[in-house]
């Protein structure tokens, strides 16, 4: 910090008084005048002699241990004649104390620095490098004094120093201690020279140094150029009295890291040229299947051609394409299970159709009974639990994080692109000054005053209590400090406005404002105060710094990296950021909430004319999501209305306007639709009992599948009973039981291969897949049983009313003629006359299977590069004040979310080996964790780790260490204790009548405390706040980090501990799952380093966390998760429509074929339509397998039942009788309310509900209804032959007693006399009989 430099200037100051005089002798002795500086420093006497012989026992003793060098090639024992006194040393003594603080770390790095401090203080041959060129006489004692002296130094000196210490850490700040102690230039902008001047020209010294620095060859005679060996921070020597000076470690010293192999290039997808390579192999692929397809289907159909329609081959029995001879046993039972359940559903229809009234009102019993409960269902907004599974690893690491050190503390944050302003430039004695837009005055003004408002008046309210900001706001200098952690620029000018207006002149005649203020801190944030600028201090009111990288925005230039280069006076941007305190108590909770809203509801309505102002609090986010979903309620009721109006029209039979009231079927849409509704609803109310919580997806995609599925099923079952007629002697109630009996079997089929489908797929851990399946599972379930229920009796009330010729909707009213007889409707005329024939026409056919086949090759050569990730942006509505505050962040700010690299408890602190296993200071090993942490962040454009680590344990050894010297017993460091009871006492404001320094001990070579110390003073350290007697303690920095214990011996079991650091700017999603890969792959080489030393055996010993890892570690498994969840999908339909299509492998695989092409074909269309894959889109994709069986099974049953000669025919009547009603259905029912849904403000809504639900019923359609039937025409399964025999049989029977039945009536009509033919009874749509045979 400032301090480091003042007391280090204070000692090289002090050690400086020379006056001319001959080679070899003093230019001072002794400390004259009362003139001293703030930190106690006195100016020296000019001296003119020999040096003088120092014979102080202390003295000499710390002279050993500070300057050693003295000793080089003489007798350690030997007495030295110096030009320093006791009282020199003392204060020499003292003012290093805080330039050791920074440096020790790096022992050679220090021992290289003091040493030309050292030779300014006491050497004996001052006068061959020092000049005294100025002094001055003591009006107060009459004492001559130094006041300005220039000092010859070598360049190779003062370049070999700042070489081996410009890259010493202060562990505190992350950040490298010269920052401290190169003045206004910071460690940006530090040179050698800039040190040395900045040393040698500051207010904390009591008198001015010149430095003059020179080279080889230059003439300064009388004058030498001090030129004193450099020792390289990775090297290792012993002083003269035996004592190792340790090499750097790797984190201050680049030159001592490990040599690592290079690391693997990113991986990439495959090229070849510029083309996907598994374009190339998709492209080969087609031309090879498009040979052999063509070749294939020109033998087929010649053979075809041969064998049936030519006179020259013979026809197998009446005409079909295979030998009608015994039926094997699967035939046999697949018939036998297709007879059950259809005589099964036969009765159960005919039951519900005699008793229609009672099956509504129990139907509407249970279902509100089981409704009702819905009410209380709890829906999860939280996105921690929505999209991480409970037992999933970084939920797990999550929950153990907010256990040790409580929850990640809330953030609430300006972004302010200064508007309409002008950059800046200031001259000044270092030149023409260039400082972006944002340091305009009156905008810094402006937003000082805006910050102090938000701070000071701003109020929410929580249960009747008034709230502000200093009530729930981060303190981390308490109780020495009690204002508000808050990061800003106006912090340099400590929140108050009125410092802006401070101006002077400098000694060169040049104007000093703020910009010279704001300049200085930018670059020293640390700084106690700015001389220059009326000593005001850079340093916060809240007693820590604001970090440029955090207070100002817009300096990087495109790619650019923190680093050396960076302009911080280039910003266009400020940044205020105001720091909450988190908790898990609701209260509290509650009253930071409050006063967020508060905050929002301000800056929703401030404008300023030069500030474009992004904003956002802890809330925002969950706010957002909340408000969009309500944003969208309309379109999407808009959406279900429209379903609802095409289904009322299209499910009516019309012949004429005069029965248009007649034929309508608004009611039974209606019914329909609301049977859908209580299916959703029964579901909610059913998971609410049983304590299952809901969430936004299932409310907003449940209600579109159980519709897609159910509608689908009511235009099947409607449809098949208007294109039937019936028998003679048959009551409605039978009729509509014989129509279910035909086609509940495949509504049995789809909705029971959905529900198992979706059920098994609960099994997936992402809480957001598994909930939406459980519900969708049991959704589809309620809605088949209404629907072979309820529906079935309203089809039936429904007959009745029209075969009474009764409007629909009044059913009192009866048309005033009977209804002429109905027509088919026009899109089963359109299947039936157009386009089944032309489908099948053999040209077409193999155009259909070349164009496929091309669609399912281009997708999968795309598939694998569909983009991973849901970009937060999406997440928000379209005209969210979100969508700005992500574009600021991705364009101002600097340096992304801090990670936490988390040791579990379990580890043993005091053992030296564990220590150093750790530590990243001097003597830690090269595989310890803070150094893997460094040599992440050396390449932070693979790692994402920016920064190095803050380490508590480097600083606690600092802590410990501040103040000491080996021999030397007045120790006054850091650690303070009472005199009584030995408890803590500050360092901050140290009471000296009841407190006395901590009887600290120490390991062999003093760098750091012994086991029993470092136990003892732990708490100590991680309770001392920082300040001017210490700037090591490790209270505002580390009290959270390190969780302790008090034992009853007096010493402190340490548990969970972590070491943070800062990722890079994360901007897409791949960047933040990309970012904790990293972490856990560096993590893992900690967890291996530590249990190395420790015998644990935890995995995860070491693990990292950051407050989004929970939401993005989804993405790392999003393949495997998907392929697996589908992979249950898939094939739980394949085994559930093999048993229930009557053991039909052949069918099975079929529309297993096809739900995997679909699949595949919705996945190439994610990639061309910018869909990524995450678990909104898988839930999506999961429901394309349900809805896909929909437009698959009907049509591969109806084809499997058909008995019709051949399979073109099959095809042909499976597509006509089916198809028009998939199409009729699903298909055109679903199109028109998904088009409402690409106008919806959610681009959640735009992207993966419109985009994506189009995609998935224009591809289920399309394979459905234009490839499904031409492969069925193909290779689709025999004739069933048991049931062609039982077909047959029956017809034989029903032939034989429709001839004695003929011949019984015209024996009766010639006994009678009557020529005239008896009526047969028809139905009542349709005079014609049925098309159709079936069992």
């Amino acid at each position: 910090m400032g301090l480091t430099r003042m007391m280090l200037v204070t000692v090289v100051v002090m050690a400086l008084l020379m006056a001319r005089a001959s080679a070899g002798h003093c230019r001072w002795y002794g400390i004259c005048g009362t003139h001293a500086t703030i930190m106690g420093s006195h100016s020296n006497c000019p001296y003119e002699g020999p040096a003088k012989l120092l014979n102080d026992t202390k003295s000499l003793t710390t002279l050993k241990d500070i300057c050693p060098f003295f000793w080089e090639g003489k007798d350690p024992d030997e007495e030295l004649e110096l030009c320093c006194d006791p009282v020199n040393i003392a204060e020499m003594e003292a003012s290093l104390v805080l330039a050791s603080s920074q440096l020790v770390r790096c022992p050679t790095c220090y021992y290289n620095f003091r040493r030309s401090i050292c030779e300014m203080s006491c050497s004996p041959n001052q006068s061959d490098f020092i000049d005294v060129t100025e002094t001055a006489v003591d009006a107060t004692n009459n004492e001559t004094y130094l006041v300005r002296v220039s000092y010859y130094i070598h360049e190779n000196y003062t370049h070999g120093v700042y070489d081996t210490c410009s890259g010493v850490q202060n562990a505190q700040t992350n950040s490298p201690a010269f920052g401290t102690m190169c003045g206004e230039w910071g460690w940006y902008l530090c040179t050698p020279e800039r040190l040395y001047d900045f040393m040698g020209h500051n207010t904390y010294a009591p008198f001015m140094i010149d430095y003059v620095y020179g080279k080889d060859g230059m003439d300064v005679a009388p004058f030498k150029f001090l030129n004193p060996p450099i020792i390289s921070c990775n090297s290792s020597i012993t002083n003269p009295f035996g004592k190792s000076i340790d090499a750097c470690s790797c984190t201050d010293c680049v030159q001592s890291c490990p040599v690592l192999p290079p690391l693997p290039a990113p991986s990439g997808p495959w090229m070849v040229g510029a083309v996907y390579g598994t374009v190339v192999v998709m492209v080969a692929v087609f031309a090879v299947m498009t040979l052999l397809l063509i070749v294939c289907v020109s033998l087929w159909e010649r053979r075809r051609t041969a064998s049936h329609f030519e006179n020259s081959a013979p026809k197998l029995a009446d005409g079909y394409e295979v030998d009608i001879g015994e039926p094997s046993r699967m035939e046999r039972w697949g018939a036998i299970t297709d007879r059950t359940l259809v005589n099964l559903f036969t009765h159960v229809g005919t039951f519900f159709a005699r008793h229609p009234v009672p099956t509504l009102i129990v139907g509407l019993l249970v279902s509100v009974g089981l409704s009702v409960p819905a009410i209380y269902l709890e829906i999860i907004t939280d996105p921690t639990e929505l999209w991480a599974a409970p037992t999933s690893r970084s939920r797990l690491e999550k929950d153990y994080y907010d256990q040790q050190f409580g929850p990640f503390y809330r953030t609430e944050m300006l972004i302010i692109r200064a508007k309409g302003l002008d950059p800046i430039d200031h001259n000044t004695s270092l030149g023409i000054q260039h400082f972006g837009p944002a340091f305009d005055r009156e905008l810094l003004r402006d937003v000082m005053r805006l910050q102090n408002h938000i701070s000071d008046e701003i109020t929410g309210q929580y249960k009747n209590e008034t709230v502000r900001l200093e009530d729930i706001c981060f303190r981390p200098m308490l109780p020495d400090i009690t204002r508000c952690a808050t990061q800003s620029v106006g912090e340099y000018f400590q929140d108050d406005p009125d410092n802006l207006n401070y101006t002077t002149t400098d000694s060169a005649g040049f104007e000093v404002n703020y910009l010279d203020h704001v300049r200085y801190c930018l670059l020293s944030p640390t700084e106690q105060f700015d001389s220059a600028y009326n000593y005001l201090p850079c340093m916060s009111t809240w007693g820590g710094p604001s970090f440029p990288y955090t207070a100002v925005g817009g300096f990087l230039e495109p790619g650019q990296m923190l680093d050396a280069d960076v302009h911080y006076q280039n910003a266009t941007a400020l940044l205020v950021t105001f720091l909450v305190h988190n908790t898990q108590d609701p209260e509290q909770l509650g009253r930071a909430m409050a006063w967020e809203k508060a905050f929002l509801d301000y800056m929703v309505n401030y404008e300023h004319p030069n500030m474009d102002i992004a904003y956002y609090t802890e809330r925002s986010i969950e706010d957002e999501i909340a408000r969009e979903s309500e944003t969208d309620t309309v379109t999407v009721l808009i959406s279900y209305i429209i379903m609802f109006i095409y289904i009322s029209i299209a499910l009516g039979q019309y012949n004429s306007c005069s029965s248009l009231l007649v034929d309508s079927k608004v009611t039974l849409a209606l019914g329909g639709v609301i049977i859908v509704i209580f299916s959703v609803l029964a579901s909610l109310g059913v998971y609410a009992l049983i304590g299952v919580a809901g969430t936004l997806i299932v409310i907003e995609v449940i209600p579109f599948l159980v519709l897609a599925v159910g509608v689908d099923n009511i235009f099947i079952l409607v449809q098949a009973y208007q294109r039937d007629s019936r028998q003679p002697g048959e009551s409605i109630e039978e009729f509509v039981g014989r129509v279910v009996g035909r086609v509940a079997p495949s509504m049995l089929l789809s909705a029971s291969s959905e529900s198992i489908c979706f059920f098994l797929g609960a099994l997936i851990d992402m809480p957001a897949v598994r909930v939406f399946a459980l519900f969708a599972g049991l959704s589809l379930l309620f809605d088949f049983l209404l629907q072979i229920s309820c529906f079935v009796a309203l089809l039936t009330l429904d007959a009745k009313r029209q075969d009474a010729n009764r409007f629909d909707i009044v059913c009192c009213v009866r048309a005033s003629k009977k209804p002429e007889t109905p027509q088919e409707p026009i899109l089963y005329r359109v299947f039936n006359g157009f386009y089944a024939p032309a489908l099948m026409n053999t040209g077409a056919r193999g155009v259909v299977l070349l164009v496929f086949l091309g669609w399912l090759c281009s997708s999968f050569a795309v598939v694998p590069y569909i983009d991973v990730g849901l970009d937060q942006e999406l997440s928000m509505p379209l005209d969210s004040y979100m969508l700005k505050v992500f574009k600021y962040q991705q364009d101002y700010l600097s340096v992304g979310p801090p990670v936490y690299f988390v040791i579990r408890d379990g580890v043993n602190y005091s053992e030296t080996t564990v220590q150093n296993r750790i530590c990243s200071t001097v003597n830690c090993d090269s595989n310890s964790i803070g150094t893997q942490i460094t040599l992440a962040a050396q390449q932070p454009a693979r790692t994402y780790v920016a920064t190095a680590g803050s380490n508590w344990i480097d600083d606690y050894f600092d802590w410990c260490i501040y103040g000491y010297n080996e021999g030397v017993s007045n120790y006054a460091g850091c650690c303070w204790e009472n005199m009584t009871g030995g408890a803590f006492c500050p360092s901050y404001t140290i009471d000296y009548s009841t407190c006395q320094p901590c009887a600290m001990t120490f390991n062999d070579d003093y760098s750091r405390p012994d086991q029993e110390a470092f136990s003892k003073y732990i708490d100590f350290f991680l309770n001392d706040n920082p300040g001017m007697n210490c700037p090591k303690g490790g209270h505002a920095a580390y009290h959270d980090a390190v969780v302790t214990t008090r034992l009853e011996d007096g010493s402190t079991h340490i548990g969970a501990s972590y070491f943070m650091a800062y990722h890079t700017i994360l901007k897409v999603s791949q960047d933040f799952y990309g970012a904790l890969e990293w972490a856990r792959k560096i993590t893992d080489k900690m967890t291996e380093a530590l249990n190395a030393v420790t015998g644990g055996t935890d995995p995860q010993q070491v693990f990292p966390y950051s407050v989004f890892y929970v939401y993005y570690e989804q993405y790392l498994t999003m393949w495997p998760d998907v392929m697996r969840s589908l992979g249950i999908s898939v094939a739980t339909i394949f085994v559930v429509t093999f048993l229930l299509m009557g053991l039909d492998l052949h069918s099975a695989l079929i529309v297993l074929v096809m739900i995997v092409m679909i699949i595949t074909n919705l996945g190439g269309i994610m990639y061309w339509w910018d869909i990524s894959l995450n678990a909104v889109s898988l839930v999506n994709l999961i429901m394309a397998v349900g809805i896909s069986v929909e437009f698959c099974s009907h049509i591969t049953r109806a084809f499997a039942v058909s008995l019709k000669p051949n399979r073109t025919e099959r095809a042909k009547e499976a597509l006509t009788s089916m198809g028009s009603s998939v199409l009729s259905g699903i298909t055109l029912t679903k199109f028109g309310g998904i088009i409402v849904l690409g106008f919806a403000k959610s681009q959640i809504f735009q992207i993966f509900y419109f985009r994506m639900y189009l995609g998935v019923v224009l591809v289920g359609a399309t394979h459905g209804l234009i490839l499904l039937p031409v492969v069925l025409s193909y290779v689709g399964p025999s004739v069933n032959r048991s049931s062609l025999k039982a077909a047959r049989e029956a017809e034989g029977l029903a032939k034989k007693a429709r001839d004695a039945e003929a011949a019984a009536d015209m024996k009766a009509r010639a006994a009678a006399g009557l020529a005239k033919e008896s009526p047969q009874s028809r139905g009542p749509h349709n005079n014609q009989p049925t098309e159709h045979t079936h069992l």
